[in-house]
């Protein structure tokens, strides 16, 4: 995917600042219709500020996982990896005490640990592979389309349908092998397994930053330097200034919603009510007859924060395109690519539903709260990513480009 921030912007064009008003009035419009629904929760107009906030930052720094996985494995080039270190280390930093409090206010806090079985390894796997022919992870595919790539809406559609049929499928995948939840705290109490979390981040971190190609030096010491000022109106933000934010608002979330940022349960919901209005009996699927969770088919999603957050992010991140003038409609790509943005969502939404999660889920968000599926997710979306490197040519999607930078 190309960065949209590679190049100093130029000054607003009339369509970004269309792009720029009816954005900011849509996130408005959100904030308010929120508050008007039956059974509406006091949070949900400050989720859809720190959703905006999440998709301004996603897009200015670029802040993807996809594309950094891809470097690491195809060019050695650690850069990414070592960004996601910083990031989760923060998180873990303020998500370990919160956990250990339980409670703020009325607001129970719980982390997201995961059970560990087949269905989860085999979700890691095919995430991995989708998120490398799909042009981008869950949240790059959400900060991509706001910043006017038309191919991602093909991949959030099928992103939809691959979660829905996951949903349909979870009854057999439950029932494989499956270990309990597992996480840092439970042996060794708070303070040591925050401890050793940031033990192991240290470790990943030390080892992606000495992974840095000579060509990449080599650029960066030619770079024009770009001013702080201009740098914050109009971006690009650095990867680790913006994995920084991202832990910072993740705990706004964890403290408002009582669990931490997730992205894709919300396209199993899409899909599962959309099906049920095609008279598809979605109720009697395993994952729906969850105590509590055959209500959300019948609720609107406005009362779903995850969903509510999904729309602000994909808004959030329109704003800082249109807002630095580096908003375009992009139509572009061959066949192949389009199949490939559909393809790979489909094997993202199955494989999300599988592994409770995706790269926010079910590694930011687990890693975060010390659990420990999120290094196994990590560990086995690496090796998806391989694969997914190996088909990306069948796509017509290039292996690796030594002008694409570390995101989604």
């Amino acid at each position: 995917m190309d960065s949209t921030l590679s190049a100093r912007p130029a000054p607003l064009a009339e369509n970004n600042r269309l792009v720029l008003g009816s954005a900011v009035l849509l996130l408005a419009t959100l904030a308010l219709a929120v508050t008007q629904v039956d059974e509406a929760r006091w949070q949900m107009p400050y989720l859809v500020v720190v959703g905006g906030a999440i998709g301004f930052v996603l897009f200015r720094a670029t802040f993807g996982f996809a594309g950094a996985f891809r470097k690491l494995l195809d060019e050695r080039d650690g850069r990414g990896l070592a960004a996601h270190a910083i990031m989760l280390a923060v998180t873990s930093l303020l998500f370990f005490p919160l956990l250990a409090l339980g409670q703020i206010g009325s607001v129970k806090l719980n982390g997201a640990a995961t059970p560990i079985g087949v269905g989860f390894v085999a979700g890691a796997v095919l995430f991995g592979a989708g998120m490398q022919i799909g042009g981008g992870c869950a949240s790059g595919t959400l900060f991509t389309l706001g910043g006017g790539e038309a191919k991602l809406a093909m991949t959030l559609a099928f992103f939809v349908v691959g979660s829905t049929f996951g949903a349909a499928h979870m009854g057999f995948w439950w029932s494989l092998p499956t270990a309990a939840a597992y996480t840092m705290q439970q042996p060794f109490g708070t303070p040591a397994g925050l401890a050793l979390q940031l033990a192991l981040l240290l470790g990943v971190w030390l080892v992606a930053r000495r992974l840095v190609p000579r060509h990449a030096a080599t650029s960066k010491s030619t770079e024009a330097p770009i001013s702080l000022r201009r740098r914050l109106r109009e971006g690009p933000w650095s990867l680790v200034a913006g994995g920084v934010a991202l832990a910072v608002l993740n705990a706004v979330v964890l403290v408002l919603s009582g669990k931490p940022w997730g992205e894709t349960s919300a396209f199993a919901l899409w899909g599962s009510k959309l099906v049920t209005r095609l008279g598809v009996d979605a109720h009697s699927w395993t994952y729906w007859q969850r105590p509590g969770f055959g209500k959300h088919l019948e609720q609107s999603v406005l009362l779903d924060m995850t969903s509510v957050m999904d729309f602000s992010i994909l808004l959030g991140a329109a704003i800082a395109a249109s807002s630095a003038g580096a908003f375009r409609a992009r139509w572009g790509g061959s066949r192949r690519a389009w199949l490939g943005a559909a393809a790979g969502g489909f094997v993202m939404g199955y494989g999300a539903r599988l592994s409770n999660g995706c790269n926010i889920g079910a590694y930011f968000s687990a890693i975060g709260s010390g659990s420990v599926s999120g290094w196994v997710w990590m560990a086995f979306a690496l090796l998806g990513s391989a694969l997914g490197i190996r088909l990306r040519p069948l796509f017509g999607l290039s292996v690796a480009r030594r002008d694409e930078g570390p995101t989604c």
